[in-house]
């Protein structure tokens, strides 16, 4: 297990987070256990996705990977299987709330079980490889499983208060989180050239000026916000 100095520094990004997008629901906060709770089912879900991930995809000299072994692991084995615990967690948790009474609401919960799934998997990468990783992950895999989070909760927000359309909603949004994920880590993971490393994180940030739009459509769409 790391220090304790160790440990902070893995749990602290998602903590940020989750405080930034509680502050952001700004007309009708969730309650502290709600946040618990989905933060708890986030950490909760991250032991058998990651299990899942190893068997569709034992690690055995990536370097050597051909470009469909490449897609396969970024699409399949990472990308929709985690994106898969994350909506299983928030569609079997949070969505038949009755606290869950406002659009906003499905980007809080589905980001906090993205933060829990992401800092549960910082513990996983620590725990293996030490610090090293540390820093890579805290810049880009926790901002990433934000972005996903937010996308995927945007989608969960319009379904829960649209009933004719809630499957097609609630595909809609697993599906886009699932392919932005996968090309995420298509460019991450791809041998080819270090300048779609580079584009791969570009892109996540500019991913995150999207999502910072959907949190204000769903703000300024709030039944809760006065005048």
């Amino acid at each position: 297990m790391p220090g304790y100095p160790l440990l902070l520094l893995t749990i602290l990004p998602g903590l940020l987070i989750s405080y930034a997008i509680f502050r952001a629901d700004k007309y009708e906060r969730e309650g502290p256990l709600n946040l618990v709770i989905c933060f708890g089912l986030g950490a909760a879900v991250t032991a058998p996705a990651v299990a899942l991930e190893k068997y569709l995809c034992p690690v055995s000299a990536p370097n050597q990977w051909g470009l469909l072994k490449i897609v396969w692991v970024a699409y399949g084995a990472v990308a929709l299987n985690e994106e898969a615990f994350k909506m299983i967690a928030l569609l079997g948790g949070a969505f038949a709330w009755r606290f869950f009474n406002e659009p906003m609401d499905g980007i809080v919960y589905a980001v906090l079980i993205a933060m829990g799934f992401a800092t549960a998997e910082n513990l996983l990468y620590v725990h293996r490889f030490g610090s090293e990783p540390l820093l890579l992950r805290t810049f880009t895999a926790v901002p990433a499983h934000l972005t996903f989070g937010i996308i995927t909760g945007y989608y969960t927000g319009l379904a829960k208060f649209n009933p004719a359309r809630k499957t097609n909603l609630l595909l809609f949004g697993f599906g886009l989180a699932v392919f932005i994920h996968g090309t995420y880590d298509l460019l991450i993971l791809q041998k080819s050239s270090d300048w779609l490393v580079v584009l791969g994180s570009v892109a996540l940030y500019l991913c995150l000026f999207y999502c910072i739009e959907l949190i204000r459509i769903h703000q300024e769409n709030s039944p809760f916000k006065k005048g």
